[in-house]
């Protein structure tokens, strides 16, 4: 299995392969990961990713998800599953509003390609 430093440059590569706007973005977001009993936190740096276990302060985000949730977003790494997972409630961000609703405009306009894509 991999670890979990793997499983979030999997999860950061494949957002970025879907959503190449997100690869210009310079962005540090923190991660947490709720398991059964245990929180485990993560500093994320875009691009990159730069993944290091600990909290930053210059943090604009902070991500938090059940550690079963991001596991399986993490293989399947389609923008719509995680877009989902979001509306559902099982990812929850808080931070800088601004940021919130720029990485939500991209993730919009990159769904919209990719239903005129298949579409044609």
């Amino acid at each position: 299995m991999a670890s979990t430093q793997e499983l979030i440059k999997q999860a950061v590569g494949g957002l970025q392969a879907e959503v190449p706007s997100l690869s210009k973005l310079k962005l540090v977001v923190g991660l947490e990961l709720r398991g059964r009993g245990d929180v485990q936190h993560f500093r994320v740096e875009i691009p990159g990713p730069k993944i290091s276990k600990s909290f930053g302060d210059d943090e604009r985000l902070k991500v938090a998800i059940p550690r079963s949730n991001f596991n399986e977003l993490a293989a399947e790494g389609k923008v719509g599953l995680w877009h989902e997972a979001y509306d559902h409630g099982q990812i929850k961000v808080e931070g800088d509003p601004n940021v919130q609703q720029l990485l939500g405009k991209v993730i919009a306009q990159a769904e919209a390609r990719s239903r005129l894509r298949k579409a044609r």
